[in-house]
């Protein structure tokens, strides 16, 4: 490509379809990524289609230029989401009207499914995101025999687009160990505005029974059997039993399909359902310890909200935890699959006072220079480079 191309490449308005099964308002890691990614393509300039289910909140809402809705039906086990239905036809005759210049696939579900093969047809670039370890969900549900297909699948799927965008490290190792092929780094920000230690409210620490030299132990995330959240159990019963002379309180913010099992194993736990926007900011700077037992993220953006909010986070050294944090430092770390190294690094931070202060300030300080407008610009530039290959400068084109 000629420097002249090149360069116009690089101020190019670009047409963007992003197809995905979950977007806001829906409340999970991949939606507040997406929201936050088509945001800051916006602000840039460029042209979004947004391809995506229709939502409870959609109210009779219509498809337009920049919102195309489908059909979806609910996931077993996850009220609340859902999967896309396949939309081949539909997919064709909107991108022969309005074609876009690449497109993001976020989920691969049937209806990512079928953007792909719409794509290859008319010969659109194709960028995909691995957003969830589905592969890694099948032992929790029942279905660990269907661990090995979907994994061919999601290989079959990811290697037949220009690039797949991994949140982490760890994850780009061990999906390219598994065969997947054009694996390119996307790592995730975080709100240092939204999230801040200075959202800390004492109210809402009276309200769970605590005064303000008590520990608020913090869970954020969906509760769910792939969260590994008896081990959240174990790990707050140990930390009791080690440290007899503070008030404790397991703080779990979220629901999920085990929430009815976990208030029973766990009667003396404050249940604070779904929170959004201050009021989850003011959930994460009122807590104290944040322990984050998955082991089945991709990234978990959780574990940089607790940063950016001031707290000691306990976590496996893996996804957005490796990536992070410093063992000791800003965060404790154990290693993937050791329980008990996991219940001893969450009890180090309680021995000490001055060891918890310390780490808590170092994460605030870590996670403050983790912004999104660095990832956006990274999105952008791996957009272009899937459009690359092909591009082409009609005459008229329209520049930003």
């Amino acid at each position: 490509m000629a420097a002249a191309d090149t360069a116009a490449m690089h101020t190019l308005t670009l047409s963007i379809a992003l197809i995905t099964e979950t977007f806001p308002p829906e409340i999970n890691g991949v939606a507040n990524t997406l929201g936050r990614l088509v945001d800051g393509l916006r602000e840039r300039g460029h042209r979004l289609q947004l391809v995506r289910p229709r939502q409870s909140s959609d109210d009779g809402r219509q498809s337009d230029d920049q919102l195309l809705l489908t059909r979806g039906w609910s996931l077993p086990g996850y009220p609340g989401l859902q999967w896309g239905q396949s939309s081949l036809h539909k997919l064709l005759r909107r991108w022969k009207r309005q074609r876009p210049d690449v497109l993001y696939i976020a989920t691969e579900g049937p209806l990512g499914l079928s953007a792909l093969r719409a794509a290859r047809r008319l010969q659109i670039p194709v960028i995909s995101g691995f957003h969830t370890n589905f592969q890694q969900y099948t032992g929790h549900y029942g279905i660990a025999l269907l661990t090995r297909v979907l994994t061919n699948y999601l290989r079959w799927f990811h290697n037949r687009s220009q690039m797949t965008l991994v949140p982490s490290t760890s994850q780009l190792i061990e999906l390219q160990r598994r065969g997947f092929e054009r694996l390119e780094l996307l790592a995730r920000g975080v709100d240092g505005q939204l999230f801040h230690p200075a959202k800390r409210c004492s109210a809402l620490r009276r309200s769970w029974g605590l005064a303000d030299e008590d520990i608020a132990v913090l869970h954020v995330g969906r509760l769910a059997a792939e969260k590994n959240l008896d081990l959240l159990a174990r790990s707050f019963r140990a930390l009791q039993g080690a440290h007899p002379q503070r008030q404790l309180k397991l703080i779990l913010v979220g629901d999920g399909p085990q929430r009815a099992a976990l208030q029973q194993q766990l009667p003396d736990a404050v249940f604070c359902g779904l929170q959004r926007g201050e009021a989850l900011a003011a959930h994460y700077a009122s807590g104290d310890l944040f322990v984050f037992p998955s082991l089945s993220e991709t990234f978990g953006n959780v574990v940089l909200e607790a940063l950016a909010s001031g707290l000691g986070v306990v976590a496996f050294d893996q996804a957005a935890a490796a990536q992070h944090i410093r063992h000791g430092h800003n965060g404790v770390l154990a290693v993937a699959e050791d329980e008990q190294g996991f219940i001893e690094a969450a009890s180090w931070l309680l021995e000490e006072p001055e060891s918890l202060r310390r780490v808590r300030l170092n994460a605030r300080q870590h996670a403050a220079r983790q912004g999104w407008p660095a990832i956006i610009s990274l999105f952008e530039q791996h957009l272009r480079t899937a459009l690359a290959p092909i591009i082409e400068l009609p005459a008229g084109r329209t520049q930003a």
